[in-house]
């Protein structure tokens, strides 16, 4: 087993600490050091002053954009009478139209198909969609629909109310001799900002 040799200084104390004096005056230098630290971190800091602030500002925008909603438009309506008679139905379609376009809009009507087709899968007959005519309420001539050709039914050069505007399309049929039957076609309408 080896020996272990400890050599200590008559003046130290075990450990090497200080005492006394020597002791006293370390400890007052690392408070004076301490305090001097702090001081020094802290100048970098500013208090700020209640009541004093940084002002700034945005700009807020709302674009609004054109736009137009055909809703309402009356689903079917039936004209009813015999060979040769001419049938009328006045206001027999209404809509309404809401538009914000400030140029206004117009309002068109074609047929999806060349023929008012029949209800009985027996019958051949067709009613030409030709038979058929419309006009805007109030006015004075009728055109006759077209499978090719949109029908202006409403036109304005303003904006809707906000609740929308009430429109109404007359109509008017020229009988064929055709078999008695319900003779059917589907009527395309659209709304458009001018």
């Amino acid at each position: 087993m080896a020996n272990r040799i400890i050599v200590r200084r008559e003046n130290s104390p075990p450990g090497g600490f200080q005492t006394g004096p020597a002791r006293a005056c370390r400890r007052g230098l690392l408070g004076v050091a301490a305090v001097a630290a702090l001081a020094c971190g802290g100048a970098g800091v500013a208090a700020a002053v209640p009541g004093v602030g940084s002002p700034g500002s945005t700009e807020a925008n709302v674009a609004v954009s054109s736009a137009i909603a055909l809703t309402g438009l009356t689903p079917s309506f039936t004209l009813t009478g015999v060979p040769g008679a001419t049938v009328t139905g006045l206001g027999a379609v209404t809509m309404n139209v809401a538009t914000n376009n400030l140029a206004g809009y117009a309002v068109t009507v074609e047929s999806a198909t060349a023929t008012m087709a029949a209800g009985a899968p027996t019958n051949l007959d067709s009613v030409p969609i030709g038979a058929l005519s419309v006009r805007e309420s109030a006015t004075t001539n009728y055109a006759a629909l077209s499978s090719t050709v949109v029908r202006t039914v409403h036109t304005q050069s303003t904006r809707s109310i906000e609740a929308g505007d009430t429109i109404s399309n007359d109509y008017q049929v020229v009988i064929p001799f055709v078999n008695e039957d319900t003779y059917t076609a589907t009527l395309n309408y659209i709304a458009t900002t001018l």
